[in-house]
């Protein structure tokens, strides 16, 4: 079928709306008429140098909407069905078996290149020349997106499915990593470093775990303070000072039982992990830089590092959770969401890099 995509041709193209031959779904694959597609910070990998993502590619991985068609083989929705789309993986490894999906053994060939495994073009441009659609599985920066079966989550019909993409990826990441990966809990303490969507989606599951001492870092104070809004008891300039050492006094001195970095940034990183009391334990949900440098002794008192990639969350299981908490009231993400027409997909892009807009999310009409 015809549709339209967004099309990135080069690393340092501006994206261009252009119209796309989608192949039929086929065996385990869906076909989904977009609704909405939040832009996130991962989509940025396909603006990297180098071969990782094949160009021209659509990118997207936060995309929901309306089951139009499904291929042989798929089970549990049919056309018509609402659904979120989120991140794609094997379901047969060890890791997927464990309920560990986002550390699938096939994850990187499944989501960060663009093409599918078997290298079999699903799309293609006016040429007839393949464009690359099965980013994260979905390719969602379009009117319709081939999805991976193992992407789709069944949502209700009866919410505003054009905003829901988010809880695809960085909203469920954030939440997810305070709520099943570091499991905080009522009473504990956390130092969120990194108020963008995965650092406020973070505060908002601090509060909803009953954490008492909530504190966002960031250097835009337009987030720092909507961070305060969504329930961070304290927020800090990230620009101002020992970050670690201001943690820790706002502590009582003894530092905070979690930390998470959403930033990626090594000095940054380092701080989260000085900024932890003893016992603590700090998780790195940023992707950026390929090096840290940690303070050996802070690790040996007991310290924990770990990575976590979507919050270690099943989308299956997280994406219903966080909708029933939005409908309670407790889990407003939706305050963290600007949309923005598909055909101003660039606008909505520099916006996100400024920092004037937390979550883009693009309509396709």
């Amino acid at each position: 079928m015809l549709i339209d995509a967004a099309v990135l041709r080069a690393a340092d193209a501006p994206y261009a709306i252009e119209p796309v031959e989608l192949a039929d779904p086929g065996p385990g694959e869906v076909l989904v008429a977009i609704a909405g597609t939040g832009m996130c910070h991962t989509d940025r990998l396909g603006r990297v140098p180098g071969d990782l993502v094949a160009k021209p590619v659509i990118l997207g991985h936060e995309g929901a909407g309306v089951v139009a068609a499904v291929g042989p083989g798929v089970a549990g929705v049919a056309a018509g069905d609402p659904v979120v789309l989120s991140i794609d993986s094997c379901g047969t490894c060890a890791n997927c078996r464990s309920a560990r999906p986002g550390n699938c053994r096939d994850m990187a060939a499944l989501n960060l290149t663009g093409v599918p495994v078997d290298g079999t073009p699903r799309a293609a441009g006016p040429d007839g020349a393949a464009v690359h659609n099965r980013w994260f599985g979905q390719s969602s920066f379009a009117t319709h997106a081939l999805a991976s079966a193992r992407c789709v989550v069944p949502v209700p019909g009866d919410l505003p499915l054009e905003i829901l993409g988010p809880l695809g990826c960085g909203v469920q990441t954030g939440a997810a990593s305070v709520l099943v990966s570091l499991g905080v809990r009522a009473g504990d303490s956390i130092a969120i470093f990194g108020a963008g969507a995965v650092g406020l989606a973070a505060v908002l599951a601090a509060r909803v775990a009953g954490a008492t001492l909530i504190v966002a870092v960031d250097r835009h104070a337009g987030r720092r303070e909507l961070a305060r809004e969504l329930g961070a008891t304290h927020v800090l300039d990230g620009a101002d000072g020992d970050l670690a050492a201001r943690v820790r006094a706002i502590s009582g001195g003894e530092g905070v039982q979690f930390s998470l970095d959403t930033t990626a940034v090594p000095e940054v990183v380092s701080a989260a992990v000085a900024s932890l009391r003893t016992t603590g334990v700090c998780g790195l949900a940023g992707l950026g830089a390929p090096e840290y440098q940690l303070d050996a002794t802070l690790l040996l008192m007991g310290r924990t590092v770990k990575g976590i990639i979507e919050g270690d969350a099943v989308p299956q299981t997280f994406v219903p959770r966080m909708i029933e908490l939005w409908r309670q009231g407790r889990f407003p993400f939706d305050r963290l969401v600007r949309t923005y027409p598909l055909a101003e997909i660039n606008r909505a892009e520099a916006d996100a890099l400024s920092g004037e807009v937390v979550k883009p999310v693009l309509l396709p009409s």
